[in-house]
């Protein structure tokens, strides 16, 4: 007798790595060499180090609770776990709101490579990025959604100009070029170390994915421990190979991987470049409109957001409204960085400020839910804790996480009041309407009495 057993479904470890890389892989490595290095200079390798060093007991963290507690909300059921619904809602505000944050630096990234490789200046690259915001939104709205292994193979592409370029420009590199290594004093590190949160965010769906792996228990580790090497390696080498290559003029580049593969193989390269740039900045902010207006829809679904926005919120429907307050937003702080000369940096550190918040209430979470002192709880006390000095680096721009946190939790309190105060009077007119056919009838009884 012969028996089949049928095949595992599910996601692989080499699957799961490549989606686990491609989370934290995106727009911030065709730009964070050049704005590290303009805060810190060459000391900015300490805070790229520095977070590849982090994101290891981070991504333990979010892989040992996925493998125990397997869910698709991944950091917002694990919050809502430990701390209950209105400390997850100000996770999902968090998110929901460093989208628009993040876009015009996203989108001004990829319209700096733009204007490098045909001139134009920074009209160039404003138009690029308003053209990016409006049209990422039109396609959302239109229900235009590249697939998930189109952003996989965008992510591929991105891997593998990383790695030609690094190796084509490394016998360009002199170690001279990293002195003074720290120009800016050391506490300059601390500053760059903040704004890199920006190209190590995405660790939080190993959580999200680990309900989707075959055997989540063993293949949740093992794929987040490649994808960390993987990642941390090509950061390290790309800011390492720029520093020495380009020397001083990193900081002050607009496309230093344009700078970098020119230096490395010569000729009219810009132009790749920054087609590769646009691309994946499209991709990137495509996944997270798609994603952030969903999470929109979904949060005002369940009460955490005004009602109104949570059309489309249904399998297979589009969230217009809430996808259409994301792209409002971001015209506007687009606006605003241009009117007030704000730069990329410090939009970057509001959107790295509500990711770190992320981090910090996730790895809380590990903490209190993990068994205490095992090793996994013991990781997450050391993720805990660098994360809340990363909180700490990011300096005022904090505050804006912080408000949208407490804006969060505010709504939710008066929310739930106004929920009981409806409920009260829904409750009242039913007893005064209940009464009056009391009333009615005790009436009528009387009246067959007399009436007798």
């Amino acid at each position: 007798m012969t028996t089949t057993t049928a095949p595992r479904t599910g996601l692989s470890v080499p699957q799961g790595t490549a989606l686990s890389i491609g989370a934290v892989l995106g727009t911030g490595v065709i730009t964070l060499p050049a704005l590290a290095a303009g805060i810190a200079g060459p000391a900015s390798l300490v805070a790229w180090a520095a977070l590849v060093l982090l994101s290891i007991p981070l991504a333990s963290t979010f892989a040992a609770m996925g493998a125990r507690f397997p869910d698709s909300g991944g950091v917002s059921t694990y919050v809502r776990r430990a701390f209950g619904p209105k400390a997850s809602a100000a996770v999902g505000w968090c998110f929901y709101f460093a989208v628009p944050v993040g876009a015009p630096p996203a989108s001004l990234m990829a319209g700096g490579y733009v204007s490098d490789a045909v001139g134009g200046g920074r009209t160039v690259t404003v138009t690029v990025a308003a053209s990016l915001i409006v049209g990422v939104a039109l396609m959302n709205a239109a229900g235009l959604r590249l697939s998930g292994r189109v952003q996989l193979g965008l992510t591929a592409v991105l891997a593998t100009l990383m790695l030609f370029t690094i190796v084509a420009a490394l016998p360009h590199a002199r170690i001279v070029n990293l002195q003074p290594f720290a120009p800016h004093g050391w506490a300059a590190v601390g500053s760059a170390a903040a704004l890199l949160v920006w190209g190590f965010a995405g660790w939080e769906a190993v959580a999200s994915l680990a309900g989707d792996y075959r055997r989540p228990a063993r293949d949740v580790p093992l794929a987040t421990a490649i994808a960390l090497g993987v990642v941390g390696t090509l950061y390290l080498a790309l800011a390492a190979t720029s520093l020495m290559v380009l020397g001083p003029a990193t900081g002050s580049s607009e496309a230093p991987l344009s700078d970098l593969l020119a230096a490395g193989v010569g000729g009219e390269v810009r132009i790749v470049t920054a087609v590769v740039a646009v691309l994946l900045t499209v991709g990137a902010m495509n996944a997270y409109y798609a994603g952030g207006s969903r999470l929109g829809a979904a949060l005002a679904r369940d009460g955490a957001l005004p009602a109104y926005l949570a059309k489309g919120s249904g399998a297979g429907e589009v969230p217009r409204r809430s996808l259409a307050l994301i792209a409002v937003q971001s015209v506007l702080w687009l606006a605003a960085t241009e009117v007030l000369h704000l730069g990329l940096t410090p939009l970057m550190l509001l959107a790295t400020g509500c990711f770190t918040l992320v981090y910090v209430l996730g790895t809380g979470a590990a903490v209190r839910l993990l068994p205490r002192g095992t090793r996994a709880w013991w990781t997450a006390v050391v993720a805990l804790t660098s994360v809340l000095g990363l909180l700490a680096m990011n300096g005022w721009h904090v505050g804006w996480a912080l408000g949208v946190a407490a804006a969060a939790v505010g709504y939710q309190t008066w929310s739930a009041r106004r929920r009981v105060v409806a409920g009260f009077a829904h409750d009242a007119q039913g007893d005064a309407e209940a009464a009056r056919h009391a009333g009615r009838d005790a009436g009528q009884t009387c009246d067959l009495l007399l009436g007798a």
